[in-house]
C-alpha cells in the first residue's frame, strides 16, 4: 500500500487489495463500492448481539516522498504522509484475527473509507452504511507522531476540531505604481483586512475557547511597477464550539465589509463549511481507554487529554452513532503532512490488539 499511494476516492487499486486480504481471511460479507472505492466487510460473532463499527481510512496525499526508505511511493506527487496505510493494516489484522475466533456475539462492520482527506465518511454515512449495516457504535484511531510509541490518549466530548475555510477577493481600480492616486488599491485594502482578521482571536472570544484563525494566502500583482485590478487571501477556521463558529463567520463579514467601505472599494467573502468537530461520547470514550489499557497498560493510557486543532471526518460516523476516537502514540517521527513522514509500523500490532479487544469487551459471548 506504502509503494502505491492513491487519493481521495480514487482508490481502485487500494480497495482492490483490501477486499483481496478480507476474502482470504474468510469474513462473511462484502459490501464495496460505497462511496466509489470504500467497502464494509461483516464478520458474525457466536450467536445474536448488535454491531460494533470499526473504521479505518485508505486515502494518500499529494506530496512527493522524501523518506528514502526501500518502500517509499513509486508514484510520483503522491504518498502516505498521514498513516493511513497503517491504519489499513492495523484493521486488517484485526480482521484476521476476528475471522479466525469470533469470540464475540453479534457483527463486526469493518469500514474501510476512502478520502478521509476529502469527506469521504461523510459519504458513507449519507449512504446510508449505518441502518444498512444496523450499526450500534463506531471507533477509529489515527497514528499520533511525537507521542510515546505505544501509548494512547483520548478524551470525552471534543477531540479535533472542526474545520472551515474563507476566501476574500478584493477588487479595486488598477494603475501605475508611480500615480496610486489614480488607482484604487487593493494590497493595501487586503493587508489591513488580514491585521483586522486578528482580532478576532484576540479581542472577540473568550480565552478559554480554542480558535485558530490563519490567513494562509495572498496573492496579488504580477509586476513592481503595476497597481493590481484585484487581490485574493484565504485562510482556515478551526473552532470546537457552534456558537464560536458562528461568531467568527459574522465578525469576518463585519471586517470585510467595513474594511472594504473604508476603501471606499468591493471586497467578495465566501465560506467552504468543512468538517464539523469530532466530537466522543462519553461512555464510549471510557470504555475504549480501558480496553486500550488492558492491551497497553494503565500507565499509558491518557484520558482527559488535549484537543487537537486538525480535523477528521470521523465526525460524521460520530454525529450519526455513540464512539470514540482515539490517538496512537508512534514515537518521535516527522509529523503528518510532511514529505518525510514514515508510518511507525512497531504501533499497528497494537492498533490491531486494540480494535480486537474492542470488539471482544463491547459484545462478549
Amino acid at each position: 500500500m506504502h509503494r502505491n499511494p492513491e487519493l481521495g476516492f480514487d482508490l481502485h487499486k487500494t480497495s482492490a487489495f483490501v477486499a483481496e486480504r478480507l476474502r482470504e481471511f474468510g469474513v462473511d460479507e462484502m459490501h464495496e463500492g460505497i462511496a466509489t472505492t470504500g467497502i464494509v466487510a461483516i464478520i458474525e460473532g457466536q450467536g445474536e448481539g448488535p454491531t460494533i463499527g470499526l473504521r479505518a481510512d485508505m486515502d494518500a496525499l499529494p506530496l512527493d516522498e522524501i523518506t528514502g526508505a526501500d518502500y517509499a511511493s513509486e508514484t510520483p506527487g503522491k504518498m502516505h504522509a498521514c498513516g493511513h496505510d497503517g491504519h489499513t493494516t492495523m484493521l486488517l489484522g484485526a480482521a484476521r484475527y476476528l475471522a479466525e475466533t469470533r469470540n464475540f456475539k453479534g457483527r463486526v462492520a469493518l469500514i474501510f473509507q476512502p478520502a478521509e482527506e476529502g469527506g469521504g465518511g461523510e459519504v458513507m454515512v449519507q449512504e446510508g452504511i449505518m441502518d444498512r449495516f444496523a450499526i450500534t457504535q463506531v471507533y477509529g484511531i489515527h497514528n499520533a507522531p511525537l507521542y510515546e510509541e505505544g501509548t494512547f490518549y483520548t478524551t470525552p466530548g471534543p477531540i479535533m476540531a472542526a474545520v472551515d475555510e474563507f476566501e476574500v477577493v478584493v477588487q479595486g481600480v488598477g494603475g501605475h505604481g508611480a500615480w496610486p492616486h489614480e488607482s484604487n488599491d487593493p494590497i493595501a485594502a487586503a493587508v489591513t483586512m488580514v491585521q483586522a482578521i486578528q482580532t478576532i482571536v484576540s479581542r472577540n472570544h473568550k480565552a478559554i475557547d480554542d480558535l485558530v484563525i490563519s490567513v494562509t494566502q495572498i496573492h496579488a500583482g504580477t509586476a513592481n511597477n503595476i497597481i493590481p485590478h484585484s487581490a485574493v487571501f484565504s485562510g482556515t477556521i478551526r473552532t470546537f464550539d457552534k456558537d464560536v463558529r458562528a461568531m467568527v463567520f459574522r465578525r469576518l463579514r463585519e471586517i470585510i465589509a467595513g474594511q472594504a467601505a473604508s476603501f471606499g472599494l468591493e471586497a467578495e467573502l465566501t465560506f467552504d463549511e468543512g468538517y464539523p468537530a469530532t466530537v466522543n461520547h462519553a461512555d464510549e470514550a471510557d470504555f475504549a481507554a480501558g480496553v486500550a489499557a488492558e492491551v497497553v497498560g494503565e500507565d499509558k493510557v491518557t484520558t482527559g487529554g488535549q484537543r487537537e486543532m486538525g480535523a477528521e471526518d470521523f465526525a460524521y460516523m460520530l454525529e450519526a452513532r455513540p464512539g470514540a476516537y482515539l490517538f496512537l502514540g508512534q514515537g518521535d517521527t516527522a509529523y503528518c503532512h510532511h514529505p518525510a513522514y514514515d508510518f511507525n509500523d512497531e504501533i499497528a500490532p497494537i492498533g490491531a490488539s486494540f480494535f480486537a479487544r474492542l470488539v471482544e469487551r463491547a459484545q462478549p459471548l
